[in-house]
């Protein structure tokens, strides 16, 4: 075998070497490396799911029909704010119904009047007022909300004021009384159911928390 042959094949073994160690330093596009291409669709898709309430908030599915009018503002509200759950808001709705429950039919709206719209305040004053002059007075014993549902949402993107009408059913034992002490309305020992669809507002975003009852009604 020539020189020069021999060389040849000395050449060509080191180039095979140099080939294989380049290719185990530097990896190839071959097997599980992912390629720019395959990365895109996929984030897309994660950005739809993260971007879609519906997807997976059971904190909304819990309480409404994902098909209903009423879901979709809850999904926009939720945009205008985060950290918005409606699960919380109807604990706090409940706890509100009570508090301002028990306060109008004691005839004093001192502790709830914050959560009060003008206008509701004025027509509970009024009321509350009438019976005063009457010289009537209440007994008054909270025995619990048997139910809290919610009964429509709406939203203004607009101005980002939201509206959620809440059905409460409470019972409660109520006795008014005249000026003599008799009792004239309710009674004294029988509990009474008493059902309600109150609507409450707030701007989502807004520094304030609270919501606003701004309308009652059976």
């Amino acid at each position: 075998m020539s020189n020069s042959l021999i060389q040849l094949i000395v050449l060509a073994a080191i180039a095979v070497f140099l080939i294989l160690r380049l290719r185990n330093v530097l990896g190839t596009r071959d097997g599980f490396e992912p390629t720019q291409v395959d990365e895109r669709p996929a984030q897309r898709s994660m950005d739809v799911i993260e971007d879609d309430p519906r997807a997976s908030d059971t904190d909304l599915t819990d309480h409404v029909d994902p098909d209903s009018p009423a879901y979709a503002a809850l999904v926009e509200m939720k945009r205008a704010e985060p950290s918005f759950s409606l699960s919380e808001f109807l604990g706090g709705a409940k706890q509100a119904y009570e508090m301002i429950l028990v306060a109008f039919e004691k005839g004093d709206l001192s502790d709830v009047r914050a959560f009060l719209a003008p206008e509701v305040a004025t027509a509970f004053d009024s009321a509350i007022e009438g019976r005063k002059s009457s010289g009537q007075s209440a007994d008054v014993q909270f025995l619990g909300t048997r139910e809290t549902a919610l009964a429509a949402a709406e939203f203004n993107p607009a101005s980002a004021v939201a509206e959620l009408s809440v059905r409460f059913v409470g019972e409660m034992i109520v006795a008014i009384r005249d000026a003599d002490g008799n009792v004239v309305e309710g009674d004294a020992k029988t509990p009474r159911k008493q059902r309600d669809t109150w609507t409450f507002e707030r701007e989502m975003g807004a520094a304030d928390p609270n919501w606003r009852l701004v309308a009652t009604g059976a």
